[in-house]
């Protein structure tokens, strides 16, 4: 049977690539969309190396995003995120990827979703995943989003245009609740690990956080080192699954470890000298926070930005464990730069007590994207029947 070609564009969006499509050409039956995205993403893979499609192995480069005209008076666009699972037959779309919400903007102009004329941009976008408005801001060159630029970032190589994001009230994303349990911190009884503090956050995606020196963690381990030891993996999937429970989130544990993307998992700690991916050195004083986030039982080499964003505003809340490990300037609203595996991430948060009840205002992030490759992906004729 042929092969079927698809419109599409590959793009990185901060430190995640994906294939992007319009969701004219997809079915319009969203249930068809799994055999395509599975078939050009090239998953299930039981080698997890995806070598027959589009896909990298790893969770940051198995991901599919859909673009189309905008359901909600307040957006430019509707943009649909799709995580593909790298040895599963499914995909998800409980989450909204942070890094490719940068690339969503730069892809509306470039293909003439939105008209705008001028140096500058901003893209209003719905993301259908959780309801949720972001704000792109970017630089145009002759009418499309620029390239180049002197902005770096952890994980990436080089250096490109800045596309600012802003979520706006990013409270609740998951469960509808900014603190789901209503608390700032709870104790959680964890199965194989005992009575353990948690904060359980939900903003932009939700997350719970604990303290890495209840782990008998430092907090500056690295991700092969985290990934090799098996027993702080398995307390750290544990904590995770007690969390969904106690989030609402899943029935019981047994479906909490079915529902792999929401929350994500974290453990913080003060400022420490620590050595990066790179083997360069970063010191205590230029960051903090320090941080890592599993999820889907891989340990993330560079924070993903919707967790980072969660992060940011978990520190903003007095109280919470995240909060309690922060160096947190006078300007509630400055930046809070946190270290991880790949170097220091700046994530702002506007967050403030009002009646009694902590509310999210918005949170920013700088990214950097670039459009890689365009034209058609091409699928498996006997995976998908028709794109029709």
């Amino acid at each position: 049977m042929q092969q079927l070609k698809i419109p599409a564009v590959f793009m990185r969006g901060g430190t995640s690539k994906a294939i992007v499509f319009h969701r004219r050409d997809l079915p319009a039956d969203q249930a068809r969309w799994e055999d395509i995205f599975l078939a050009a993403i090239g998953s299930p893979d039981p080698y997890a190396r995806q070598l027959d499609g589009m896909g990298g192995g790893v969770t940051s480069l198995s991901k599919v995003c859909v673009v189309g005209p905008p359901s909600r008076a307040d957006a430019d666009i509707d943009y649909t995120f799709a995580q593909v699972p790298v040895r599963e037959q499914r995909v998800e779309y409980s989450t909204n990827c942070g890094n490719m919400s940068s690339a969503m903007g730069p892809f509306a102009v470039d293909e003439g979703l939105v008209n705008i004329s001028g140096t500058e941009a901003l893209v209003r976008i719905h993301n259908t995943n959780t309801q949720k408005i972001i704000h792109a801001y970017f630089s145009l060159d002759e009418g499309r989003a620029a390239v180049d630029g002197d902005v770096a970032i952890p994980g990436v190589s080089g250096t490109g245009a800045p596309v600012r994001l802003e979520f706006l009230s990013p409270g609740g994303a998951t469960t509808g609740k900014l603190l789901p349990t209503g608390n700032v911190r709870d104790t959680l009884d964890v199965p194989g690990v005992g009575n353990i503090e948690v904060s359980m956050v939900d903003a932009a995606n939700s997350c719970v956080f604990v303290r890495a020196r209840d782990l008998g963690l430092s907090g500056i381990e690295l991700p092969d080192a985290l990934e090799a030891n098996k027993e702080v993996m398995q307390k750290l999937a544990a904590i995770r699954n007690a969390a969904c429970v106690a989030m609402g989130i899943a029935r019981d544990v047994t479906e909490a470890a079915g529902k792999l993307s929401n929350p994500a998992i974290g453990f913080v700690a003060p400022p420490v000298d620590a050595t990066l991916l790179s083997g360069e050195p970063i010191s205590a004083g230029s960051v903090d926070l320090t941080a890592r986030m599993i999820a889907r039982g891989q340990v993330h080499r560079a924070l993903p930005l919707t967790r980072s964003l969660c992060m940011a505003v978990a520190a903003r809340i007095a109280g919470t464990v995240v909060h309690e490990a922060t160096r947190l300037a006078p300007d509630p609203d400055a930046e809070i730069r946190i270290g991880m595996p790949s170097g220091i991430l700046l994530a702002a948060a506007t967050v403030r007590l009002r009646s009694g009840a902590w509310e999210a205002e918005r949170g920013a992030f700088l990214r950097t994207q670039r459009r890689l490759f365009e034209g058609h992906v091409l699928v498996r004729g006997s995976r998908v029947s028709s794109v029709n």
